[in-house]
């Protein structure tokens, strides 16, 4: 049952309140190679938080993707962790969490958007809406985070606008509102018509720095269009005769609501439309909203300390062996060296250096308010799904563990190496990299995972972060369950009766790993007093 307790009085701090209200706290989602790394790496540009922006693949160069800091991402040109980076644009101050761009991550992308205000979906403009772009936006839909969609890579070749944002309204079921239009497209690109503020943004082709000024022409008339684009200016013309009649008119309320999505045209590879994304995150995201917990609804701007775990990263630097707790802040403002109560444990700790990321890069954080994501060093005593609070007994509602698809074991190629793969796997497991179940007839620990990626990513990481070389075979598990029964003698019962099916995952709760779909079945239906369940909540201990 619920409890019933009514919030503290609001802060009254107008500093509080202040810093609040400029914060905005958002990732970005797209299917692989959509350009969301480029686009982050503009952002970086436009906030002033770094010089040149890197490509993904800029392998020549030596220079790569700011937020894509693990070697492994560097080779093969791909995200697979969750970077946080904090900038100022304006007046606000940004935090934008890069999300892992590889479907086999997901769960790790999950965990990021509970910990986010809003989005950025980012759509290639030659291949439209794809697989996990259509994942990605129901776990948004969850939550209905708005949404800011960029139409990317209209300096190629592309589809038709409008076909576009038809296949968005119809297969990912949001309303589309138009901010720029297209002009041109391919070599024929010429830049974007803003639908609200009447004026003409001159596309050309960009610098790696973002002192360039685009050309502006406001209040253009018919004649004075077909003199400047006179191949595009009847398409133009015509189309945006069609999305105004259409109705499709931004509605901030719908953005807020999650039930409409602002959409702009451009080119991030060329800086071109970053700017405008970056203005309607300001002008229109929200700042930090009031977030549930179990108890109760927690006010942004109340004035005690609160927030969660959302992620756990080891090894961000390997001659240190650390791990780091991504931390969202909730409510109240964070000091160095406060005292702070660790829901889960009961105990007190206190949060020393505290950091603030940029991408692999980390400065001493010396204030953070509700929105804002901070580093907290720990030894594996805060997990995910964790709440620390100024005192008061709040837990956030968690966010679930999925049943892997996937199962393998380990194998040692140096078998004296076994206290190290133990070690790697665990801390790896912590961190949500993947599933780690310690069966109770064997000490080989088993590895679950969304995706055959994840397996490879656990190898590389354990060979260069452990010193532990070792291979992934198939496990022979169809799928895991969570088992829980309120008997204790009927689950006794059922540990005896199959212990060579079980298993405890990192948390401890128990595991049931069945081979096949049929022997699953067949368990539910031998133990109906038995509960197995296919998900659970961060840090949530089943009994």
């Amino acid at each position: 049952m619920e409890s019933t307790a009514t919030a503290p009085a609001l802060t009254g701090d107008p500093a509080l309140t202040r810093d609040v209200k400029k914060r905005r706290t958002f990732a970005i989602i797209s299917h692989p190679d959509a350009g969301k790394t480029t686009l982050t790496e503009k952002l970086l540009l436009f906030g002033g938080a770094i010089q040149m922006a890197g490509t993904v693949k800029g392998k020549k160069s030596g220079k790569f993707a700011t937020s894509d800091w693990m070697a492994v991402e560097q080779e093969r040109g791909i995200s697979v962790a969750s970077s946080v980076m904090q900038f100022a644009y304006g007046d606000c101050v940004f935090n934008l969490l890069d999300t892992p761009g590889h479907k086999d991550f997901s769960e790790d992308t999950y965990r990021v958007l509970t910990a986010v205000d809003a989005a950025i979906m980012v759509v290639d403009a030659a291949k439209g809406v794809e697989e996990q772009t259509i994942k990605l936006l129901e776990v948004c839909r969850l939550r209905d985070t708005p949404i800011i969609t960029f139409i990317n890579k209209m300096d190629r070749e592309v589809r038709e606008p409008l076909e576009l944002l038809d296949e968005i309204e119809s297969i990912l079921k949001i309303h589309c509102a138009p901010v720029t239009w297209p002009i041109g497209m391919g070599k024929r690109f010429q830049g974007v018509y803003h639908l609200i503020h009447n004026e003409i943004l001159r596309f050309k082709p960009g610098e790696e720095n973002a002192s360039q000024q685009f050309e502006s022409l406001q209040g253009l008339g018919d004649d004075a269009l077909r003199e400047l684009f006179p191949l595009e200016a009847n398409t133009l013309l015509s189309e945006i005769e069609l999305v105004r009649g259409a109705g499709a008119t931004f509605d901030l309320d719908d953005f807020l609501a999650g039930k409409q999505t602002p959409v702009f045209f451009g080119s991030g590879i060329n800086n071109f439309g970053v700017r405008e994304v970056l203005r309607a995150l300001s002008d229109w995201a929200p700042s930090p909203l009031p977030r549930e917990a179990v108890e109760r609804v927690v006010d942004p701007t109340e004035p005690r300390f609160t927030g969660f775990v959302f992620k756990i990263q080891a090894n961000m630097d390997p001659q240190h062996r650390d791990r780091v707790a991504f931390f969202r802040v909730c409510s109240g403002r964070y000091s160095p060296g406060m005292k702070v109560r660790h829901r889960r444990t009961g105990k007190d700790m206190k949060i020393a250096n505290a950091v603030v990321f940029m991408a692999n890069e980390r400065t001493r954080m010396e204030d953070a308010v509700a929105g804002d994501i901070i580093g907290i060093h720990n030894h594996g005593q805060l997990h995910i799904g964790d709440t620390l609070t100024e005192g008061e007994a709040l837990q956030y509602k968690g966010i679930p563990y999925f049943a892997p698809e996937l199962f393998s074991r380990p194998r040692l190629r140096d078998p004296l190496r076994a206290k190290q793969l133990n070690k790697g796997l665990l801390e790896l497991g912590e961190e949500g990299a993947v599933q780690v179940f310690a069966p109770f007839t064997d000490n080989t620990l088993l590895i679950g995972a969304v995706g055959p990626l994840q397996f490879e990513i656990v190898a590389h990481r354990l060979k260069t972060e452990y010193g532990v070389d070792a291979s992934f075979e198939n496990a022979g598990i169809h799928t895991a369950r969570w088992v829980t029964c309120p008997d204790a003698q009927h689950l006794a019962e059922f540990t005896k009766a199959n212990t060579l099916k079980l298993a405890k995952d990192v948390d401890g709760n128990l595991v049931y790993l069945a081979d096949t779909r049929v022997n699953l079945q067949l368990a539910q239906e031998r133990w109906p007093k038995v509960a197995f369940h296919d998900t659970r909540e961060h840090g949530q201990v089943m009994g």
